[in-house]
């Protein structure tokens, strides 16, 4: 028998939290799939302002399998999802799992069996998506990029809904990052792993808390988490720019010394230049913001989150960086 931890971030979910606690329930009943299997479900609720907190609290009390995580104010689903993985005490555990279902419980059973059979990462790899057109296509451009930029490979479409083992969990916990890019951190560790595709599917009740702001605050943590290739990039674009500024002169030089009715106009060639060094100075600028901004976060080395109260959990974990207050 293994103990399988299983971790649902959750804000202001309250039509949601019981559908998934039954879900998980029901694979691990007596006569569910996992029934040889142990269950460790960790909710972590990012202070709703709903019912949720009350419905977490009656599941908790009737189910001692189940642990809760209340947080002193919302720190954003990355952080909090990853302070609720630094509790999960079981052999394999299974990264993130929504409370709105639209990453399947029932695929769980499957990810099980190959991790039983050695592999050490199951990922779950979104390959038919119930949303628009538009979303595809910048989840799409979003990965070339990361792909492109960084020095391994993070799968398209694959999320957080991954199961990893034991040993794959200490590495990524180990990470000491204010702002952690999960899906990163699992894909820069390595280990075996197997992509499983499966439909994402849309939510059936209530909103759902991204929006495009924080969809885009996310995907620029995933870019600028894992590699310095957009600032060596700006340094190489800025001696081009220079150069050809440099050949630019000489030609115009060479044109006024030469044939000087046919010299360009230099009121132009001016404020063209001028607003074209100052776009690109301020995407320079910014990009140097975005580092800045992650290491000014880092050295502060402030807690990723307090926490206002654990409900079933005992002892706080024993790695990370982590404040509760009781």
């Amino acid at each position: 028998m293994a103990r399988i931890s299983i971790i649902s971030p959750c804000y202001n979910e309250e039509e949601n939290i019981d559908a998934c606690h039954a879900a998980v329930a029901a694979l691990f009943a007596p006569d569910g799939p996992l029934a040889h299997h142990e269950r460790e479900h960790i909710f972590a609720d990012n202070a709703s302002e709903d019912g949720s907190v009350a419905i977490l609290r009656r599941i908790a009390m009737a189910d001692p399998q189940i642990k809760v995580i209340l947080n002193a104010r919302n720190f954003g689903p990355f952080r909090s999802n990853f302070n609720a993985l630094r509790y999960a005490t079981g052999d394999a555990v299974l990264v993130f799992l929504p409370v709105d279902l639209q990453d399947p419980p029932e695929l769980i059973p499957e990810m099980i069996q190959y991790w039983e059979n050695g592999v050490e990462v199951v990922a779950g790899s979104r390959a038919n998506r119930e949303e628009t057109l538009t979303l595809r296509m910048c989840r799409r451009i979003f990965y070339r990029i990361v792909n492109t930029l960084s020095d391994f490979d993070i799968p398209e479409n694959v999320g957080e809904f991954q199961l990893i083992d034991r040993k794959v969990w200490e590495v990524v916990v180990a990470h000491n990052d204010q702002y952690p890019y999960i899906r990163g951190i699992i894909a820069s560790a390595g280990f075996r792993r197997l992509i499983l595709p499966y439909t994402w599917r849309a939510r059936k009740r209530g909103l759902s808390k991204n929006n495009a702001i924080r969809l885009i605050d996310q995907a620029l943590n995933g870019i600028f988490s894992f590699t310095n290739v957009p600032m060596r990039l700006c340094s190489f674009l800025g001696f081009g720019i220079a150069l050809l500024a440099f050949l630019y002169a000489l030609v115009t030089i060479c044109i006024g010394l030469l044939v000087p009715h046919v010299a360009p106009r230099g009121t132009m060639t001016i404020i063209v230049a001028l607003f074209f060094f100052s776009g690109d100075q301020l995407m320079f600028i910014g990009m140097l913001g975005e580092y800045i901004t992650a290491i000014h976060a880092q050295v502060r080395r402030g807690p990723i989150v307090v926490e206002r109260e654990r409900i079933n959990i005992p002892e706080p974990p024993a790695a990370g960086n982590r404040t509760a207050c009781r």
